[in-house]
């Protein structure tokens, strides 16, 4: 009787030895973070949208985090791209970062899950990561205004999305050469502080000194 291999996300056994286990978990570390990004996105979901229901009770009401003009939560709330599927989006938010909480808490229970499991949750977060790349856009150069909360969202999505895709090319469940193998294994953590280094550049790049004024 055969029996299903399973790869940590600490590692990954050489696709070119073995096929792709079927099914696989991840370590504590990975369940961790995961529980960890999706608790920060949650909270952000959760601040913006009692935010956004006071808002709605009194149009003069000013987030806690409308800081100045360009720091300023309430512009955000107010603009088109806050309802881009016709509704707050922070509601989506609450939703999904719920659900990355849940699967962090099961990798923490030593939960295993197959292939098309892990695609398509590598598929959400590639859903979320467009998502806020499309917000952060909107937010630099459409609306003029920043929200540290949907800064918040920002980065846990960026993070969760780096490490999910470096577990999956690990395992062998996303096709990748030997060398991008290789430099996951090793420097995952590398493309999301790239990552996140690039928008806080452009932010900087487009507000300068006048972002805490």
């Amino acid at each position: 009787m055969s029996k299903t291999t399973t790869v940590s996300d600490t590692g990954s056994r050489d696709a070119g030895a073995e096929p792709a286990p079927r099914s696989v978990g991840g370590s504590r570390a990975f369940g961790l973070l995961l529980v960890i990004t999706g608790a920060a996105g949650l909270l952000a979901s959760w601040i913006i949208t009692l935010d956004k229901l006071k808002l709605a009770e009194d149009p003069n009401f000013t987030p806690g985090c409308s800081l100045n003009p360009v720091i300023s939560c309430g512009n955000i709330m107010k603009s088109d791209q806050a309802t881009a599927f016709g509704f707050p989006n922070p509601w989506l938010g609450l939703v999904t970062y719920a659900i990355v909480i849940g699967v962090g808490m099961s990798l923490l229970a030593r939960a295993r899950f197959p292939r098309w499991y892990w695609l398509t949750f590598n598929f959400g977060c590639l859903f979320g990561v467009c998502f806020v790349s499309w917000l952060q856009f909107q937010s630099l150069y459409r609306i003029n205004a920043l929200c540290l909360w949907c800064c918040l969202a920002w980065v846990a999505t960026i993070i969760m999305f780096w490490y999910v895709t470096s577990s999956n090319i690990r395992n062998g469940f996303l096709p990748a050469p030997r060398p991008v193998k290789t430099f996951f294994e090793d420097f995952t953590w590398a493309l999301p502080v790239l990552h996140i280094g690039i928008i806080a550049v452009l932010i900087f790049t487009r507000w300068g000194s006048t972002l805490w004024a």
